[in-house]
């Protein structure tokens, strides 16, 4: 793991560039004496790690205590994507314009993407509990297809938030019963691209015995900031 740059925040947070091979990453960790616990956080479908939403909660949970680390992985932000990652982009984008189905396209690209990420995922982790300052237990926040895959074979995944706006491929749906570690999970009543019914079913097929449902009301982008503050209580009671 190298480090490319830092900066000290308003927050006193400190924000630090890195790259692990091939693996672009930001690390954000607080003022602190000792070494504190992990959070994951992953943003939905590829999206950057640099996306606004996801920084500001980074800052908030560092703010509370946690070192907290995204990348970009294989596929998402400005990694290069395969010629048939962005063909299945491109279809996606004429079907949802025409209202036509999109499941098959998604899982074209998606399921892939899941595949690729998870082990660059647990490469940045086994660098990030090297760090002096980073002593685990480890939490995982955001992307909920990604979040299963790690839960299921990433022993050190002490709790996880998923966030249940991206599109979840059938391979991870399988996989929801083996996921048995304490669970938040977010839903926006209302997000036009994520049935209702197949979110209720995915949280009723996880495994975990300790699993809350949080939903609101509102689109896709519209979950309330006091759910990034019970996302931090969430982790206080299972990695502190």
């Amino acid at each position: 793991m190298q480090f490319l740059s830092e900066q000290r925040l308003d927050d006193g947070v400190l924000e630090r560039e890195f790259t692990l091979g091939e693996i672009p990453g930001t690390l954000w960790t607080p003022e602190s004496a000792g070494p504190v616990p992990l959070i994951l956080m992953a943003h939905n479908n590829g999206l950057p790690k640099g996306a606004a939403r996801l920084v500001a909660r980074a800052r908030h949970s560092a703010s509370c205590g946690y070192a907290v680390a995204s990348i970009d992985a294989y596929g998402c932000g400005d990694r290069p994507r395969s010629a048939a990652d962005e063909q299945a982009r491109a279809a996606l984008r004429r079907a949802m314009q025409a209202g036509e189905p999109v499941d098959e396209i998604f899982e074209s690209f998606i399921g892939p993407l899941v595949h690729k990420a998870v082990p660059e995922w647990r490469t940045t982790l086994d660098a990030l509990l090297a760090l002096p300052e980073i002593g685990g237990p480890v939490g995982y926040s955001g992307w909920t297809a990604v979040g299963i895959r790690l839960a299921v074979t990433e022993p050190r995944i002490a709790a996880a938030g998923f966030f249940a706006g991206g599109y979840v491929p059938r391979a991870q749906r399988e996989e929801a019963p083996e996921v048995t570690i304490p669970l938040l999970f977010l839903l926006q009543w209302d997000d036009e691209g994520n049935p209702r019914q197949r979110a209720l079913d995915l949280f009723d097929a996880f495994g975990a015995t300790e699993k809350t449902l949080h939903a609101n009301p509102g689109g896709h982008t519209g979950t309330p900031w006091f759910e990034v503050e019970d996302g931090n209580r969430f982790f206080d009671r299972h990695l502190k």
